[in-house]
């Protein structure tokens, strides 16, 4: 089906309604729309012709034809019995959304009854760019273009083994006339949009020259799996391009996901079976990504006895790469020099998006250095991102705790790997999400459930979480008290915290003696669930040194899914003299010299105790100095006492403990 706009200037002045009176206008738009009417119904809906603008010297007609063959003595009859007579006229195709358009100016001017009536007897009423769900339609009009731009074009595209022999065979022979059908249709694979679109308009140009399509017109549909159009919509869409093209763009993004390919399919088997239906009255062209096997699988299960030709750019080499970056800056109106070619690897395949990114980094250092040189001190984007500091301040709370080198060293390496990701993106690095799955190895104390808290809150403010919360379970929240009920209490504590961290402590309490124990579910079901959500649930397992590592050797799949392993080692007597001043310090509290010194022989001698709790140990100091301060001060005359007293912990504050007669046993790390 194609879709005409003809024009001209009328040959009779009667026609003219510059000077006519309301009435007399309205009484010739009448007899316009009575004889169109008339001659329309004798078409029998092979075609519609209609008048959309009669003003002044010149005339509009539109026209919708089923058959393009006989749309020329169809336009003169219809002329003829409308009694219409013109001179210079233009006769070009339109595209769909234009005779719409025509359609409801004419309906507006009274040229015809019903603009949504004419596009119902056509089948076209159902078509519309607002299909809703995400699917984006767009259509076009090929362009005329001779036999040697198309292969000069062609040359200049990474697709010498696929694209340049289709079009030896669209050029071999004599060209037929009338013939309806398409002996092949098109499946181009590429990751590059610029790539894809020149590919799509060279094939189509060659095939409209060698009468394959008689129509220029195509409409582009952009689908993702699950987004599916209902058979009526599909079938209406292909009417409409009868003689031309639909291009259809998968964006298949992921074909491993069973739920993702499952959507897929049923998005791929309702298209298919449209494309098959009206395969000899409508070229199609599906574009698909470079690497979708799956996806394409389902194509090929779907499209019976029809036949495609694969068009894929392919890996350019060094002296082909070359050529392709002196055109792109040919393109660019500019000239390549030896920083560019340096870029590139001997023995090493390129790829078009990899060799546009190499030629942007280029051209963009060109433009500041050597074309606009009083910018080369301005830093690109890119840089300023590279060296901005993770968002939030959660991150900055963790940078500013005493010691934890470890963990700060962890999650800096993170945030690192994201960050790098979307810096790189365009240079051939792909995203991924690898396991972020951990274990936080430590005494008591050492601020491994204040680094989770901390941790779930950077990942949260830096985007990589989406709620950011720390769920703590221990043995009691994940082990039933009976047969069946472990699993579904692990699950439900694995769906609370997703977009979270779930902090499992003293996780080697879960792991006893009995094989086949409500443990050993826990383990089993805990690996799965890890797994499951490995997207968007972090697992933290915490606890001492070498019990955990019983717990990681009790099952070989748990260790396996652990990419971080994070020591928290004890607090050395400065790092404790250090955590304590701040604790003071945020409670409005300063210690002095001597209180100082005092601390340092309290930790020196608190690390060799058996009941030594590192950084919780410097809290209880502090608050119990606080305490005897209260002491202090009230046995002193209170006219005396000043703001300065009240801030000031003296040594006198600090308390002795008694020496404990059991030394520690050292677990782990020491200071």
């Amino acid at each position: 089906m194609q879709f005409f706009k003809y024009e001209g200037q009328v040959l009779c002045e009667t026609w003219s309604q510059e000077n006519d009176s309301r009435r007399a206008m309205h009484e010739k738009t009448r007899k316009i729309a009575l004889k169109s009417d008339s001659f329309n119904q004798k078409l029998q809906r092979k075609s519609y012709f209609f008048v959309t603008d009669a003003s002044e010297d010149t005339i509009t007609i539109g026209a919708i034809s089923k058959d393009s063959q006989h749309l020329q003595k169809q336009l003169e009859e219809y002329m003829k019995s409308v009694g219409i007579e013109l001179k210079d006229t233009c006769l070009e195709e339109i595209t769909f959304g234009a005779i719409r358009n025509m359609l409801q100016r004419a309906n507006q001017r009274d040229y015809i009854p019903d603009d949504d009536e004419v596009l119902e007897q056509f089948g076209l009423d159902k078509l519309d760019y607002r299909y809703g769900r995400g699917c984006r339609f767009d259509e076009g009009l090929i362009e005329s273009s001779s036999k040697r731009e198309i292969y000069a074009a062609a040359a200049q595209l990474l697709s010498n083994e696929t694209l340049i022999p289709e079009l030896d065979r669209i050029y071999a022979g004599k060209a037929k006339n009338n013939l309806t059908g398409h002996p092949v249709h098109y499946i181009i694979q590429t990751d590059d949009s610029d790539i894809r679109k020149k590919m799509g308009r060279l094939l189509l140009q060659a095939l409209y020259a060698r009468n394959r399509l008689h129509s220029k017109r195509y409409c582009f549909l952009e689908l993702r799996p699950g987004e599916n159009l209902s058979s009526t919509v599909y079938d209406c869409l292909y009417k409409s391009c009868f003689g031309g093209t639909v291009i259809v763009r998968y964006l298949a993004d992921d074909d491993t996901e069973d739920d993702y390919a499952a959507c897929g399919r049923e998005t791929v088997e309702v298209l298919c079976e449209t494309m098959k239906k009206y395969c000899n009255q409508v070229l199609t062209i599906f574009c698909l990504p470079r690497e979708c096997t799956t996806s394409k699988s389902m194509f090929y299960e779907n499209l019976g006895n029809t036949s495609f030709v694969e068009l894929k750019e392919g890996f350019a080499s060094s002296d082909r790469a070359a050529q392709f970056l002196k055109t792109l800056a040919s393109e660019h109106g500019t000239r390549a020099n030896q920083k560019l070619f340096a870029k590139l690897e001997p023995d090493k395949g390129y790829l078009a998006p990899e060799l546009r990114g190499l030629f942007d980094d280029w051209y963009n250092y060109e433009l500041k250095t050597s074309v606009y040189p009083q910018y080369q001190e301005i830093a690109t984007v890119k840089s300023e991102v590279a060296k901005a500091e993770p968002k939030g301040s959660a991150y900055h709370e963790l940078m500013e705790m005493i010691g934890l080198d470890g963990a700060k060293k962890v999650i800096n390496q993170a945030l690192n790997y994201y960050k790098a990701q979307k810096l790189f993106a365009d240079k051939g690095m792909k995203a991924d999400r690898p396991t972020m799955h951990m274990v936080f190895t430590g005494n008591p104390g050492t601020a491994k459930t204040s680094v989770a808290r901390l941790f779930a809150k950077i990942m949260k403010e830096n985007d990589l979480l989406s709620k950011g919360n720390l769920i703590e379970v221990g043995r009691g929240d994940l082990v039933g008290k009976y047969v069946g009920w472990t699993a579904p209490t692990i699950q439900k504590k694995f769906k609370e915290a997703q977009g979270s961290v779930l902090f499992i402590d003293e996780a080697y309490s879960l792991v006893d003696d009995r094989s086949g124990s409500f443990g050993d579910e826990a383990i089993n079901t805990i690996v799965q669930e890890m797994e499951n959500h490995r997207e968007d649930v972090i697992v933290i397992f915490a606890g001492y040194p070498d019990q955990m590592e019983t717990f990681l050797q009790k099952n070989p799949g748990l260790r396996s899914r652990i990419a971080f392993y994070v020591p928290f080692a004890d607090y050395s007597s400065d790092e404790l003299c250090r955590i304590a001043g701040l604790i003071a310090s945020k409670k409005g509290l300063k210690l002095t010299e001597e209180a100082g010194r005092k601390l340092l022989d309290v930790f020196n001698a608190a690390k060799s105790t058996s009941d030594f709790g590192n950084g919780r140990y410097a809290r209880n100091v502090i608050e119990k100095a606080k305490i005897r301060q209260a002491t202090r001060l009230l046995e002193k005359d209170f006219d005396l006492i000043t703001s300065e007293d009240i801030a000031t912990l003296c040594a006198e504050d600090i308390e002795v403990p008694a020496a404990s007669k059991t030394s520690i046993r050292q677990i782990g790390f020491t200071a």
